[in-house]
């Protein structure tokens, strides 16, 4: 049996597609080395959302591929986005790669590591299955710590905004059934997982195309019960799709974290009509007053796109007034990057890399302002924090409250006498604000 270097890039839906691979390794005997000089077979499962995640990608192609001759390594394996969307030119440009699979291919990672193993005289190995297919796979290695886990929970979108190409990678919008994905939850559970973070292209659409309803707040009532499971953490809502139904489930969940990922991108009227969004600044500026108004305690986050086609000073003026007007709890930029097929890639009014880059620092500031005020403002706030490690160095444990996602909110740290296992939940004092970041003690 071969021994396996996974590297998994991009997006929290991608690493559920890698640990379902790595769960199908597994089960056909493969065993896993985190030393890509130790390894037989390397897979990279790609991003391609954006060009920075593009050149992410093939860097890591083909720094994976030195190990063919530095290393044991006999097959290398590309995966996901980028060889989804770029099947005809993949293997022609990239002639290290053994093997190929698109988004809706990974079942057949070990078939592909398989065959290309026997024969590496063989053609390239690819697969590219009916991208609208959808494949489950129950049996997943999880790479998040065992505590917290990603709950896919549809594949695809049906948006077609005028800068995305996710649609012609991951398909048409289609929802998981919630009978399977109660069953993955609760094997989830069984594993230790407890705090499921749900996640889709958009979470607030699930189920429309199987039972002619939005019916997320029906799925998350079926979580609710599971036992073990103490967080519930939604990302990715669109704020048009949010539902009475559904803020009204959130608040009156104990499980379901008083946190809503809401992709805005822009506060221009002018700009998300450019960008075909569905939405305008005076009714995600009433939905946010409605959820703050039910929820009082609801942290917020969003991202913002800086320099789409088109976008004057002005525009972006309007972005850092909305802002500074709505105080986000949490916030991300990102500089729009034109991607070929899609609407805005041949837009006029393309803005230059060094003035998108100046706005999103500027976007990027004004919100370190207020995100530090807010984290300040948490001085003598009690938090229940799920703990996610030990630092040594500096004597404390560091973990996440409801308001925190992991790896892009920020952490809080601790001391505490007693050890504690990642997973576990304290009650902690907040005593002090270190940027994004806070500091208290155990009660």
């Amino acid at each position: 049996m071969a021994a396996v270097y996974f590297l998994s890039l991009g997006c929290d839906k991608n690493l559920t597609d890698s640990e379902a691979m790595l769960g199908l390794l597994q089960k056909a005997g493969h065993r896993f080395t985190d030393d890509p000089a130790e390894a037989d077979v390397i897979v990279v499962n790609t991003c391609s959302f954006i060009g920075d995640a593009k050149e992410e990608s093939i860097r890591a192609i083909l720094d994976m591929a030195s190990y063919k001759e530095s290393g044991r390594c006999r097959a290398l394996i590309a995966a996901g986005c980028l060889a989804e969307r770029y099947q005809d030119q993949i293997l022609r440009e990239l002639p290290e790669l053994d093997a190929v699979l698109g988004t809706a291919s990974y079942p057949h990672i070990t078939e592909a590591v398989e065959t290309v193993l026997a024969d590496k005289n063989a053609a390239p190995f690819a697969c590219f299955d009916d991208r609208n297919a959808l494949p489950l796979v129950r049996d997943r290695i999880l790479t998040t710590g065992g505590y917290y886990a990603y709950l896919k929970i549809a594949e695809g979108c049906d948006k077609y905004c005028t800068y995305c190409a996710i649609p012609f990678v991951r398909g048409r919008y289609r929802s998981i059934p919630m009978e399977e994905l109660e069953i993955q939850a609760r094997a989830l559970a069984e594993k230790g997982v407890r705090e499921l973070i749900l996640v889709a292209q958009e979470t607030t659409l699930y189920g429309t195309d199987l039972y002619g309803r939005k019916a997320l707040p029906d799925l998350l009532k079926k979580l609710e019960e599971i036992p073990g499971i103490v967080w519930i953490r939604l990302l990715y809502g669109y704020p048009e799709e949010l539902t009475e139904e559904m803020i009204e489930t959130i608040g009156a969940s104990g499980k379901i974290c008083h946190y809503l990922d809401l992709p805005i991108q822009h506060a221009a009227d002018t700009v998300l009509a450019r960008m075909g969004r569905r939405t305008n600044r005076r009714e995600v500026t009433d939905l946010i007053r409605r959820l703050r108004e039910r929820i009082p305690d609801i942290a917020l986050r969003t991202t913002l796109i800086a320099g789409f086609p088109g976008e004057t000073e002005e525009e972006h003026r309007e972005n850092l007034d909305f802002i500074r007007e709505i105080g986000f709890d949490r916030l991300g930029v990102f500089c729009y990057s034109r991607e070929e097929g899609t609407a805005a890639y041949k837009m006029p009014g393309q803005v230059p890399k060094r003035t998108k880059e100046r706005r999103r620092k500027e976007l990027m500031l004004a919100q370190q302002e207020i995100a530090f005020e807010k984290a300040r403002a948490m001085k003598g706030r009690v938090l229940t924090v799920m703990t996610e490690g030990y630092l040594p160095d500096d004597g404390v444990y560091a973990g996440r409250s409801y308001m925190d996602a992991p790896d892009v909110d920020g952490l809080v740290f601790f001391e505490d006498d007693r050890d504690r296992d990642s997973g576990s939940f304290a009650d902690v004092r907040i005593t002090e604000a270190r940027g994004y970041d806070l500091v208290g003690e155990v009660l």
